[in-house]
């Protein structure tokens, strides 16, 4: 930790995947890293303890969906159960965000990167999940959703 600042993953829950980013608060950005799988049993909790213990972050944010009219989305309850396991089985602090969008943004940046030649190979779901998670962990570090535990 640098100056006060900490290093912060973020989780873009899914049912067949949970993207993963990692990021800091001295420089308000985030980078992703690889999506863990869900299981029969339910996430891949090896991938996401690796991910855990290799970075060491003071904070998890999970991105909570809600639809348009900011009613609770039909995986709002399990992203919030998801929040509360990471709590439980890591003893981090767990703050949420609305996830509204962050898939639909992220889909763009990279179909944005590849049309610019800054990404050569096509995109699959894995990336598409691992960089919502870095938008969603990016409107945390801007300040959307601090204190929403």
């Amino acid at each position: 930790m640098r100056d006060g600042a900490i290093t912060v993953l973020g989780f873009d829950f899914g049912l067949k995947r949970i993207g993963i980013a990692a990021g800091d608060s001295l420089t308000a950005t985030a980078a992703p890293r690889r999506a863990a799988p869900v299981l029969a049993a339910g996430p891949d909790w090896q991938v996401i303890e690796r991910e855990v213990r290799a970075l060491e972050p003071s904070l998890l944010v999970v991105g909570v969906p809600y639809n348009a009219d900011g009613s609770p989305g039909r995986l709002t309850k399990a992203a919030r159960r998801f929040g509360a396991a990471l709590h439980e089985r890591f003893g981090l602090p767990v703050e949420h965000v609305d996830e509204r969008g962050s898939s639909l943004e992220a889909g763009a940046a990279l179909r944005g990167a590849r049309a610019r030649g800054q990404r050569r190979r096509r995109t699959v779901h894995e990336d598409v999940d691992s960089v919502a998670a870095a938008v969603i962990l990016e409107r945390w570090l801007a300040g959307e959703g601090r204190g929403h535990r």
